[in-house]
């Protein structure tokens, strides 16, 4: 059973949504996934399939091979995405969103007619390299450098918590060309062959998403061409923040999608289970968990598609970004909580999903800027 209302999408989006779950459907049978999850084996075939049927491009410009697609058209793929797994949909948002929208907002003519086709394709994946060991919430604190020397610049420097580093193609590095410059400044983006010589990416083993774990990258001496280049040189800051409202938009959809999709097990679940010569559905107490369940999944939609109107609408919606990237994140782990107490001891074991959707959604406060960093963004512009 489905309870996600499709009210209020449009026809193309609800054809989108309804060709993607049978498209993954074919790929990924549902069945599958939980030994995925456990071999730790990233979504390939559902990730080529998405790319053969153009997905990759939803939301580039027609120019470059895209379909120009709005926000709100993305918001219902990337949702979609969520809802059948979330594996696939952080595999999508790595290499698209993540990685893909610094070309699109801040890469060269030449780069953006290489690099953007080869994504779209499903040719080439993408990874963002941000956080470093030191510098996870901080990222004006970062360490790794890129020196220029001649027509190229050495990068030096580690990375970690780097998702599907493992599978990419290319690294987009975050890096700082002046040391000794102050916070902020001095820091430039770099597109990187993940199989350069002196680039190692070393797989981490993760409590959730482990299809599309987190990996750690080192680079030693790693010579890149000035071309590579992504934006202006000392430009990074710049880059990134031209990324965040559109990053926190997927991430709000992605929680989104989960939500719907754990209540939707849940509820299937409790129908199914007797006790006490009936099923658990019929018991007021576990009709409220679903209920609550419901409702959570109802509010991170809302807050998502809001964020996706203002976008549209040409608006900087940083606030509201990061309301509906805290307010799904919490949702999605709030309704896992939830699921897992309505199968209670069926939820805690591995032969049910229940558990895996768990792990999934824990990483959600955590990744894309932790929900703590994103109250510090709202506080700032409250001029608290």
């Amino acid at each position: 059973m489905e309870f996600i209302n499709l009210a209020g999408l449009t026809e193309d989006q609800k054809m989108i949504r309804a060709s993607t779950l049978d498209l993954l459907n074919k790929a990924l049978p549902f069945e599958n996934i939980r030994e995925m999850d456990e071999k730790r084996e990233f979504p390939h075939a559902a990730y080529d399939a998405l790319a053969e049927a153009g997905y990759m491009g939803l939301f580039y410009p027609e120019e470059y091979g895209g379909m120009g697609a709005s926000h709100n058209d993305l918001a219902a793929f990337v949702e979609t995405l969520g809802y059948y797994y979330t594996g696939v949909a952080q595999g999508f948002m790595t290499t698209v969103i993540y990685g893909g929208m610094h070309i699109v907002n801040s890469g060269s003519e030449e780069m953006k007619k290489e690099i953007l086709p080869q994504i779209i394709s499903g040719k080439t994946k993408i990874s963002l390299a941000m956080s470093e060991p030191g510098t996870g919430s901080d990222v004006a604190g970062i360490k790794t450098t890129a020196i220029r020397d001649g027509d190229d610049y050495v990068i030096n420097g580690q990375k970690v918590w780097i998702t599907c580093a493992h599978v990419a193609d290319k690294l987009v590095v975050v890096t700082k060309n002046d040391p000794k410059a102050a916070r902020h400044k001095g820091m430039s983006v770099i597109l990187v062959d993940a199989k350069a010589p002196g680039v190692t990416i070393r797989p981490l083993k993760m409590l959730g998403r482990r299809t599309t774990h987190a990996n750690e990258v080192t680079f030693d001496n790693v010579r890149v061409p000035v071309k590579n280049l992504i934006g202006e040189e000392g430009g990074a800051w710049k880059s990134m923040m031209k990324c965040l409202n559109v990053e926190r938009l997927v991430l709000s959809a992605i929680s989104t999608g989960h939500c719907y999709r754990i209540t939707d097990y849940a509820a299937d679940y409790a129908k199914d289970r007797i006790q006490f010569d009936q099923p658990i559905s019929k018991f007021q107490v576990i009709q409220h968990k679903l209920v609550d369940m419901l409702m959570a999944a109802e509010t991170s939609r809302q807050a998502t598609y809001r964020v996706a109107d203002l976008l549209d609408a040409g608006e900087n919606a940083v606030r509201e970004t990061s309301f509906a990237k805290i307010i799904s994140s919490d949702a999605n782990f709030k309704c896992a909580d939830m699921g897992l107490q309505v199968m209670g001891g069926a939820g805690y074991s591995a032969e049910y999903m229940m558990e895996m959707y768990f792990r999934d959604s824990r990483v959600g406060p955590i990744g894309g800027g932790s929900n703590e960093i994103q109250r510090n963004i709202i506080a700032k512009l409250m001029d608290l």
